[in-house]
């Protein structure tokens, strides 16, 4: 069975950025652990509430098929965290799928993957995208290799559409 992480920030998250990519995955039988810089209850931007099991520092990459970044005003605590580009990087060099939605994407961009890359992230972050050497695109949804991008809320069950293929 795959097993895929969600690194979600600890409050005003996206909750649809959040329960929509997971429902299709695990509809589908894959396990997905959300962790964060704490654990326990996190609180989404309109109150969607769900629990993280794990610290993003006790993350291995060898435990899980892919990792998420999900969006929203506090995924902003991740943009330099070290844990989280480190983790960006680890899951990039092992092939295996990188993606993020919204504003998470300048996390790609901040960890060095994204050079070269077509990715597309929500307007406020298309200059760091741009400064990460990425190819904007502006596009809802983005796939190169194995990192796939994603606008904003209106295309996040697509966007988990397009990591349950990437775990094909």
């Amino acid at each position: 069975m795959n097993r895929v992480v969600f690194i979600t920030a600890p409050e005003i998250f996206r909750d649809e950025e959040y329960y929509k990519p997971k429902k299709v995955l695990e509809d589908t039988g894959i396990e997905v652990i959300t962790a964060s810089v704490k654990t326990g209850e996190l609180r989404g931007r309109f109150g969607f509430k769900t629990t993280s099991m794990l610290l993003i520092q006790e993350i291995n990459p060898n435990d899980f098929d892919a990792i998420v970044y999900i969006g929203g005003n506090g995924s902003v605590i991740f943009f330099d965290n070290h844990y989280a580009l480190k983790l960006a990087n680890d899951f990039f060099k092992q092939r295996k799928p990188v993606s993020s939605i919204c504003i998470a994407g300048v996390i790609l961009a901040n960890a060095g993957i994204l050079k070269g890359k077509k990715a597309t992230v929500f307007i406020d972050g298309k200059e760091a995208l741009i400064k990460g050497g990425a190819i904007y695109t502006g596009n809802p949804l983005e796939i190169d290799g194995n990192i796939i991008t994603a606008k904003g809320p209106d295309v996040a069950e697509d966007f988990g559409k397009a990591i349950l293929k990437s775990l094909e």
